[in-house]
C-alpha cells in the first residue's frame, strides 16, 4: 500500500484539546475493551480510530456517542463534560455503516427528521434541510425513498442528516464499509471536502487502512484496547515506534538483527539473513548487542539483475513469486540465508514486468536512510 500523494491538511485552527478523553476504559463481563485511553482531538480535526477486528476501535465511539456508559475515565467536548450524558443530550451525531435510513420516509423527510423531534419552526427545518441538500448535492432527489437510490447517494443522505443538527462532533462508523472500491475511492475525496467545508470536528473509524490515511489529518492505531501509536499518515506509514505498526500499515519488510556499531552519525546493523551488515546514515537511540528489527518497505527497495555499484545495502537472491498489480509488480525474493523480501518495481512501460520472472537471481538494494530501526 502506498501512502496518498497528497493527505489532507492539518486541522491547525481551533482548540487543540477540544475533545479530551482521559483514562477511558470499558469492561464487559472481565474482558477490556477499552483500556485506559488518553487522547486529544482538534477542533476543526478529521481523526481516524484504525486497527482491526476486536481491537476496541468501535466500542471507544460508541463510548463517545453515548450508546455505551465507560467502566471508568473522562469525556469532554469543548469543556463540557459529557461522559454522564445520554446520548439524546449530546451535542454529537453518528452516521452509521448501514446508513440507518428511515426506509418509508423521503430523502427530505429522513433529512428534516431531528429538526422536527427538536420542535424546530418549519420555516427553519426546510431552510436547514435544503442548505443540507444543496451540500451534498441531493437536492433533485429530495422527494425520493431511500430504495430508489444508489449507495453513493444514500450516504450523503445519512451525512447531511448527521450534519442538519449542526453537532459539535460528527462520528462516522467504517463510513464506506457498504461500497464497491470504485465509489469508495471518490465518496472519501468527497466526504472530506463536505466535512472540512463545514468545519465541524470527526471521529471515524475503521479498518481500512487507505481509508484512514486519505481522509484523516491524524490517525490512532489500536490494538488490544490500547492506542499503539498516534501521527499523521506519513508519520505512521514513514515513522512506525514499534513490530505492530510497521506491520499493519501496509506491506513492510521486517529484518531481525542487533546494533554492531552504534556511532553518533551511523549504526550498523548484523542480521543472519543477510550476508552484510545493514549500515544506516544516522545515529539512533540504542546500544551495541541491541537485538532490534529493521523495517523496510517495498517501495524503498530497488531491484536489478546486475550487483548495483556504489550500494553498501545490498542482497541477492532468488525471484520467488510475483504479484501484478498494474501500476507496479511485487516481486517476492528468497535470500539465501532464507529470509523473503518485498521489492515493488513500477510498471512505467509496458510489459515493463517481464523484465525479471520467476526463479530469476536478481540484486536487491536500498539506500542508507530507507529503513526504520524499531526496539519494540
Amino acid at each position: 500500500m502506498a501512502v496518498p500523494a497528497s493527505a489532507p491538511p492539518a486541522a491547525d485552527a481551533g482548540n487543540p484539546n477540544y475533545l479530551r478523553i482521559g483514562s477511558l476504559r470499558k469492561e464487559f463481563d472481565g474482558f477490556v475493551a477499552v483500556d485506559d485511553v488518553d487522547l486529544d482531538i482538534r477542533q476543526g480535526e478529521i481523526f481516524a480510530l484504525l486497527g482491526g477486528s476486536g481491537c476496541g476501535k468501535s466500542t471507544l465511539l460508541r463510548m463517545l456517542a453515548g450508546f455505551e456508559k465507560p467502566t471508568a475515565g473522562q469525556i469532554a467536548l469543548d469543556g463540557q463534560d459529557i461522559g454522564h450524558l445520554p446520548a439524546y443530550q449530546r451535542p454529537v451525531n453518528m452516521m452509521f455503516q448501514s446508513y440507518a435510513l428511515f426506509p418509508h420516509m423521503s430523502v427530505y423527510d429522513n433529512v428534516a427528521f431531528g429538526l422536527r423531534r427538536e420542535g424546530r419552526a418549519k420555516a427553519e427545518v426546510a431552510r436547514v434541510v435544503d442548505e443540507m441538500l444543496t451540500l451534498v448535492q441531493m437536492t433533485r432527489f429530495g422527494k425520493r425513498k431511500p430504495h430508489q437510490l444508489s449507495g453513493g447517494q444514500q450516504q450523503r443522505v445519512a451525512l447531511a442528516r448527521s450534519l442538519a443538527k449542526g453537532p459539535k462532533l460528527l462520528l462516522l462508523d467504517e463510513p464506506m464499509g457498504a461500497l464497491d472500491k470504485k465509489l469508495r475511492s471518490q465518496m472519501q475525496l468527497e466526504l472530506v471536502n463536505i466535512i472540512e467545508r463545514l468545519g465541524v470536528t470527526c471521529v471515524m473509524v475503521t479498518h481500512d487502512q487507505e481509508e484512514a490515511m486519505t481522509m484523516a489529518h491524524r490517525i490512532a492505531v489500536m490494538d488490544t484496547g490500547r492506542i499503539r501509536q498516534i501521527g499523521t499518515p506519513d508519520e505512521i506509514y514513514e515513522q512506525p515506534n514499534s513490530r505492530f505498526t510497521a506491520g499493519f500499515i501496509g506491506s513492510v519488510n521486517l529484518i531481525e538483527g542487533r546494533i554492531e556499531d552504534d556511532e553518533k552519525d551511523y549504526v550498523t546493523i548484523r542480521s543472519n539473513a543477510l550476508a552484510h551488515a545493514i549500515y544506516i546514515g544516522h545515529g539512533i537511540s540504542g546500544f551495541e548487542g541491541q537485538e532490534v528489527a529493521f523495517a523496510l518497505r517495498p517501495e524503498k527497495l530497488a531491484i536489478s539483475k546486475e550487483e548495483p555499484e556504489g550500494q553498501y545495502n545490498k542482497a541477492q537472491g532468488i525471484v520467488e513469486d510475483i504479484a501484478y498489480f498494474g501500476s507496479h509488480s511485487v516481486y517476492h525474493v528468497r535470500l539465501s540465508g532464507g529470509q523473503k523480501l518485498m521489492a515493488n518495481y513500477l510498471n512505467s512501460r509496458r510489459w515493463a514486468s517481464e523484465q525479471f520472472t520467476w526463479n530469476d537471481q536478481v540484486w536487491l538494494s536500498w539506500g542508507e536512510n530507507a529503513g526504520v530501526v524499531l526496539s519494540s
